[in-house]
């Protein structure tokens, strides 16, 4: 009997919903990025630090260590965190409503279990206050209906940013889900050195900033919102001309943030539409033409059928 497989469609995200949640399970996935940080090899543009979209939920992907790969997994459908080491039994936790501190001691216990033993810096970046991991027993909830549709959504932008990749032959990031702003990014280089990083992010080394925006770049990404400001897909470009906040971006629900410097589409924007990935494609599109032509980028040379 042939197994039908009905489509998810892009969920409700109301930030005054998704806040507790969201903000408990984002010192969670800070400890275990900060655990692929202090186990892998380096790479450019701290591309070894991201977290990805699984199947199921978040993970770490495949770890080298001492011969053998280890990996985390949030599984978002059965609520729990999987840890995986090669030749080992998997061991896992429920996710539950539980304080940050209880997160961080049940998982590094799972973690010498296996025979793992990764020291990272105990307090989180990007975040201010930043309250030490084994110290935090304020962020505590976890619906599991929010951490579903959270990444629920972010399968949907994953998708419609690996299309736009797609699309660039020249170098360009992984999707990847950096956890210190708690977002899903994809990022297209020029080629080019740029001017060296002033930072000014909270609690993130000056030294981290300035190597990842050595070259030029466009960034899009998913931005699961603030309390001033709801979910939302961003795009922007460092450097960007003067010219580049002047462009038309489609689709006309899009708009610039002189305050952020940046291109913001609504998420309830592209959830509502007749066409939520055809609307988001758009964006990303339009507003990487924007950087591209204001700062005179070799589309020939770093566009797949460019023209």
């Amino acid at each position: 009997m042939e197994t039908k497989h009905i489509p998810v469609a892009w969920p409700i995200l109301e930030f005054a919903k998704l806040k507790d949640t969201m903000e408990t399970l984002h010192q969670w996935i800070q400890i275990v990025g900060k655990i692929r940080l202090q186990a892998m090899p380096w790479q450019n543009h701290s591309w070894h630090v991201t977290l990805y979209l699984s199947a199921h939920g978040y993970t770490t992907q495949g770890i080298p260590y001492k011969g053998c790969v280890f990996q985390i997994e949030f599984d978002f459908e059965k609520h729990k965190v999987f840890i995986e080491r090669t030749n080992e039994q998997t061991l896992s936790f429920d996710l539950r409503p539980m304080t940050v501190a209880d997160f961080y001691t049940e998982l590094f216990e799972k973690l010498s279990e296996l025979g793992i033993d990764v020291k990272i810096h105990g307090s989180p970046n990007e975040m201010d206050p930043a309250i030490p991991f084994h110290e935090n027993t304020l962020n505590k909830t976890y619906d599991p209906e929010v951490a579903s549709a959270l990444w629920h959504a972010m399968l949907k932008a994953n998708q419609v940013f690996s299309d736009f990749r797609g699309g660039f032959v020249g170098k360009s990031s992984p999707v990847h889900l950096f956890w210190g702003a708690f977002d899903l990014a994809v990022t297209r280089f020029s080629g080019r050195p740029a001017p060296l990083h002033q930072g000014g992010v909270p609690n993130m080394p000056l030294e981290v900033m300035q190597e990842a925006y050595s070259q030029e770049v466009f960034s899009a990404g998913f931005w699961p919102g603030s309390q001033d400001f709801p979910p939302a897909f961003y795009t922007y470009a460092y450097p960007a001309d003067p010219a580049f906040s002047q462009q038309k971006v489609l689709p006309d629900e899009a708009f610039y943030s002189p305050e952020m410097g940046e291109f913001f589409l609504k998420y309830e924007d592209v959830r509502k539409s007749d066409d939520p990935e055809g609307m988001l494609l758009t964006f990303l599109q339009s507003s990487y033409e924007a950087a591209a032509v204001t700062s005179n980028w070799d589309r020939n040379k770093l566009e797949r059928n460019h023209g």
